[in-house]
C-alpha cells in the first residue's frame, strides 16, 4: 500500500473511531467548520461542485452559484459527520433521523409481496435513509458498493453498512447483477444509487438538458424479475430530521425491445432524480465529471466552455460565517 493509500484509510479510520464519540452539536460545528475551509481554497471538488450546479441552475449568477456551493459542501460534510457517527446511533434516533414522504409506494409493494428497486441519487444521506429502512421497517435489503482503493478503505465501508444491516456486494466482478435479481424474485428490497454510470455502458439519457449516463441495471432488474422501480430523492432542512420522497413507479413499457424499455425507463429514472435535485441542489453531492461533455473534452463547446469561466470566478467575501 502506498503512503497515499495509508494516509486515506487512515483519515477514514480516525473519523469513524473519532467523530462518532463526539457530542453531536460539536460534530455539526466540526463539519461546518471543515466544509467552509474546504470551500474557500477553491479545490478541483467545490469547482467540479459548481460546474454541476451550473448545470442544475442555469440562470445562477456567479454569486449564486457559489453561495450554493457553499451550502453544497456544508450539506456533503454534514453526510460525513452523520455517516461517521451513525454506528453510534441508537435505534431511537435512527427512527427519529428520517421523514419520507409517499412511503406508501414501497410499503404497500413490499406488502404485496412483489421484489423492490429502490434508486437513489448522491444526495443528503443514502446511509441514513437505509439505517431507517432496516430500523424503523425492520426490512434488510441488498445494495452494491464501489471497490475503492485502497482495499483495506474498501473493507471499512463495507464493514460499516453491514453493521448498519445491508448486505454489501462489490460493484465489479460480474456477480452483483445475478445476485440483485435473486434476492428480488424473493421478494426483497434492493437499493441502488444510481446517476453516475461507474462503467462506461451505461444508458445515454438527458439531464438538465444535457446527455449523460446512468446504470442500466435498475431498469434491467426491474424487466427481467417484475420487480418495482421506484426512485427516491433525499434532502436536508433546517432540522435534524432528514428529509426524502418516494416517487410513483416506473413502469415496463408495453412494447419495444429490450434494450428500447430500458432507454425510456433510464430517462423516466433521470427526470425524477432531476425534479428531487432541482428542488434541492444544495444536497447533491456529485464533486465528479458527469454529463459526457465533461467526460470527453472532444465534445466541448461553446457553451461549456463559457460554464468553466464561470467555474473560475472567485468566491465572494462576503457573509463567510
Amino acid at each position: 500500500m502506498s503512503a497515499r493509500d495509508r494516509l486515506t484509510d487512515g483519515l477514514y479510520g480516525l473519523g469513524w473511531s473519532t467523530v462518532k464519540k463526539l457530542p453531536e452539536p460539536v460534530a455539526v460545528r466540526l463539519g461546518r467548520t471543515i466544509a467552509d475551509l474546504a470551500w474557500k481554497r477553491r479545490g478541483k471538488g467545490v469547482l467540479r461542485l459548481e460546474s454541476n450546479y451550473a448545470r442544475v441552475v442555469p440562470d445562477a449568477s456567479p454569486e449564486r452559484l457559489a453561495e450554493l456551493s457553499r451550502a453544497g459542501m456544508r450539506s456533503y460534510l454534514r453526510y460525513w459527520m452523520e455517516s461517521f457517527r451513525l454506528p453510534a446511533w441508537s435505534k431511537e434516533r435512527i427512527k427519529g433521523g428520517f421523514d419520507p414522504k409517499d412511503l406508501h409506494h414501497l410499503t404497500d409493494g413490499l406488502a404485496a409481496g412483489r421484489g423492490v428497486i429502490l434508486a437513489l441519487p448522491h444526495m443528503a444521506n443514502w446511509d441514513l435513509a437505509g439505517a431507517w429502512v432496516t430500523t424503523k421497517l425492520r426490512t434488510p435489503f441488498t445494495t452494491v458498493a464501489e471497490r475503492l482503493k485502497p482495499e483495506t478503505l474498501y473493507d471499512r465501508f463495507v464493514a460499516y453498512r453491514e453493521g448498519l444491516g445491508m448486505e454489501v456486494l462489490p460493484h465489479s466482478g460480474g456477480t452483483a447483477f445475478g445476485t440483485l435479481a435473486r434476492r428480488l424474485r424473493d421478494g426483497g428490497l434492493v437499493c441502488l444509487v444510481a446517476e453516475r454510470d461507474l462503467s462506461s455502458s451505461g444508458v445515454e439519457v438527458q439531464f438538465f438538458g444535457e446527455a449523460t449516463r446512468i446504470p442500466a441495471g435498475p431498469a434491467l432488474l426491474a424487466q427481467q424479475t417484475g420487480a418495482l422501480l421506484l426512485p427516491v430523492t433525499l434532502w436536508y432542512d433546517d432540522s435534524p430530521v432528514m428529509q426524502g420522497r418516494v416517487h410513483p413507479p416506473i413502469g415496463v413499457p408495453e412494447s419495444g425491445s429490450r434494450a428500447e424499455k430500458t432507454s425510456v425507463m433510464a430517462q423516466a429514472l433521470a427526470d425524477a432524480f432531476a425534479t428531487g435535485i432541482a428542488d434541492h441542489p444544495e444536497d447533491w453531492h456529485m464533486l465528479q465529471r458527469l454529463w459526457l461533455k465533461d467526460l470527453d473534452p472532444t465534445k466541448n463547446s461553446a457553451k461549456n466552455s463559457e460554464r468553466n469561466s464561470v467555474r473560475e470566478t472567485p468566491a465572494p467575501e462576503k457573509g463567510t460565517s
